[in-house]
C-alpha cells in the first residue's frame, strides 16, 4: 500500500495546524509542521525571497523525512496510512506573490514535482487569532488569499474540497474527504 498524502492550505490562521494535528491523530499517524513557522521563530520575522526559498527547501526537507519513516513502516502491511501537511509550495507561490509580486524558479520547479493525493483548502470564514507571526488580521485580504488558494485548486489536478464552519465542521468535513479517498 501506498502512503496518501493530504495537504493543508489557506490563509493564515484558518485552523490548518490544527486541523492537521486532529487528523493525524484521528488516524493514528503522523503530520508536517508548517516549517516556515520554525524558520522565522529562529531568524525573525523580517524576511527577504531568499528566506521564502529556504522556507520551501525545510518545509519540502521536513517532509520527506517524515513520509519516508511512515512509508518504510508500512511497506510489508496491507494498512493504508496517511500524512497529513501544514502547507505546501502552494502556499510559498502564494505568500512570494502576493508579499514580492514574483516567485523564484526554485519554488515553481519544486511544485511541479510535488505528488499529493487530497488538498483541504481552509476558508478564512472562522475569527483570525492574532501572534508573533501572522500578518494579515483584516478579513478582505485574507478572502483576497483565499480566492488565489482557490483558483490554484480549480487549476491542477489533485482533488480537493473546501473546509469551511466552525471547527467541528471543518474536522467532519476533513474526516469524510480522507475516509473517501482511502476507499479508493
Amino acid at each position: 500500500m501506498s502512503l496518501k498524502k493530504i495537504v493543508v492550505i489557506g490563509p493564515e490562521s484558518t485552523g490548518k495546524s490544527w486541523l492537521c494535528e486532529k487528523l493525524a491523530v484521528h488516524f493514528n499517524t503522523n503530520w508536517v509542521k508548517e516549517y516556515a513557522r520554525e524558520y522565522l521563530l529562529a531568524n525573525g520575522k523580517e524576511y527577504t525571497l531568499n528566506d521564502l526559498e529556504l522556507i520551501a527547501k525545510g518545509q519540502i526537507e521536513a517532509e520527506k523525512k517524515i513520509a519516508d519513516f511512515i512509508q518504510n513502516r508500512i511497506e510489508n502491511t496491507e494498512t493504508k496510512k496517511t500524512l497529513f501537511i501544514d502547507t505546501d509550495l502552494y502556499v510559498m507561490k502564494v505568500w512570494s506573490e502576493f508579499v514580492f509580486n514574483q516567485c523564484s524558479f526554485d519554488i515553481l520547479n519544486g511544485i511541479v514535482h510535488q505528488k499529493y493525493d487530497l488538498y483541504l483548502l481552509c476558508k478564512p470564514d472562522i475569527p483570525w487569532v492574532s501572534d508573533e507571526l501572522r500578518e494579515y488580521p483584516d478579513l478582505i485580504t485574507r478572502e483576497k488569499l483565499f480566492h488565489h488558494y482557490k483558483d490554484i485548486m480549480i487549476n491542477q489536478s489533485v482533488p480537493w474540497i473546501e473546509i469551511n464552519g466552525h471547527f467541528e465542521n471543518r474536522f467532519q468535513m476533513a474526516i469524510q474527504a480522507v475516509n473517501k479517498l482511502l476507499q479508493k
